[in-house]
């Protein structure tokens, strides 16, 4: 039986070129009036999946 991978997961997570997991920050997707333009801006980019939830990360996208 194959493994499939999570779907949702497909969509929120993208690999970096050395094998690491990358993640959008939470926080930018509604109620932006009250938010500053800093906040923002800063939201906007990537950052790097925790340690404590790479596992958990990997095997939902079967990367074990």
């Amino acid at each position: 039986m194959k493994v499939k991978t999570n779907s949702g997961s497909k969509k929120r997570f993208a690999l970096t070129g050395s094998g690491k997991i990358k993640r959008k920050h939470a926080y930018h997707s509604h109620i932006l009036t009250k938010k500053t333009k800093k906040r923002k801006r800063n939201l906007d980019h990537f950052t790097l999946l925790d340690q404590a939830n790479v596992k958990m990360v990997k095997e939902l996208l079967c990367m074990r």
